[in-house]
C-alpha cells in the first residue's frame, strides 16, 4: 500500500462505505446530571442506539474529576455492530461533541446514523449546533 500525501486527492474506487457525522454543541440546555453522571449518559446513549435500530456490542465510559469548582465531564463510546458513537461532555461550558460513524458495506445505514446524531442532538437540547456529515470510503486511490 502507498502512502498519500496530504496534498494528494483521494477517489474512492468502490461506493461509498461508510455514513461519518459529527456534531459540536454549545449552550446544551438539558439537565446537568446527563452531562457530568457517566452511568445517567451511557442509559441514554444506548436507548438512542436501541431505538435508530443499530446494533451495540460494548461500550465504556469514563467520568472526569470534579473539581471545586465545577463538575468533570464524561468521555464515552458504544461500539456497534456498523462502528461507534462517541461523546464527550464539558459541563463547565454546556458543551457535549458526538461522533457517529456507520459502515454502510452490507447494507446502507446511513439514515439510523441521522437518526441517531438527531435524537441525540434533541436529548442534549442545545442552543447551537453545528453539525456535519461525511462520506467515507473503505478504498481510496490517489487522484491522476
Amino acid at each position: 500500500m502507498s502512502a498519500i500525501s496530504p496534498s494528494e486527492s483521494l477517489v474512492c474506487t468502490q461506493p461509498v462505505q461508510g455514513a461519518h457525522l459529527i456534531a459540536d454543541l454549545q449552550s446544551c440546555t438539558c439537565p446537568i446530571a446527563l452531562l457530568c453522571d457517566a452511568g445517567l449518559l451511557a442509559s441514554h446513549l444506548k436507548a438512542a442506539v436501541h431505538t435508530a435500530r443499530l446494533s451495540a456490542v460494548g461500550e465504556t465510559f469514563h467520568k472526569f474529576p470534579d473539581t471545586p469548582l465545577q463538575p468533570g465531564g464524561v468521555t464515552g463510546v458504544v461500539l456497534l455492530a456498523e462502528s461507534h458513537v462517541a461523546v464527550h461532555t464539558w459541563p463547565e461550558f454546556g458543551v457535549v461533541t458526538l461522533d457517529v460513524y456507520v459502515c454502510n458495506y452490507s447494507a446502507d445505514n446511513s439514515a439510523r446514523a441521522a437518526a441517531l446524531m438527531d435524537a441525540l442532538c434533541a436529548l442534549f437540547a442545545p442552543r447551537q449546533a453545528h453539525r456535519q456529515s461525511l462520506s467515507r470510503c473503505g478504498v481510496a486511490a490517489a487522484a491522476s
